[in-house]
């Protein structure tokens, strides 16, 4: 665990900050929007403020500040019908990503926890298999 100054440092600190979540997220989207099996779900988003809401949440899943005041899980993506497979695709998409650009494997089996955990909030009623 890495520590400065006696305290241990958050998931948000050890991968680099702001700076390293917005590259994350900019690569995320960029594969996201790149897969035909998800990417009709962000045809008529506003993809700025789609990434701008994406890094403020990974910023708070990484321990870092919760500035998030956005929409809850439930309310943005239950309208949307959202299969299991395709949350599984692009959960998948965001390890990959973070894997890529050196995220530790800590870390990275935090977020999939994280994922598991949101996926009832995500996925449409009565479609979890």
């Amino acid at each position: 665990m890495a520590v400065i100054e006696g305290k241990p440092l958050s998931h948000y600190e050890r991968i680099g900050g702001a700076a390293s979540v917005k590259a994350a997220v900019d690569l995320f989207y960029d594969r996201v929007l790149a897969d035909p099996a998800v990417a009709g779900y962000f045809e008529d988003v506003d993809m700025p403020q789609q990434r701008r809401h994406l890094a403020l949440m990974l910023t708070v899943v990484l321990g870092g500040p919760n500035e998030y005041t956005g929409r809850g899980l439930a309310e943005a993506h239950q309208p949307l019908r959202i299969p299991a497979a395709h949350y599984a695709i692009v959960g998948e998409q965001l390890v990959a990503t973070l894997a890529e650009l050196g995220v530790p494997a800590d870390i990275l089996a935090d977020v999939q926890d994280v994922l598991a955990k949101a996926q009832t909030e995500v996925v449409a009623s009565g479609s979890l298999t």
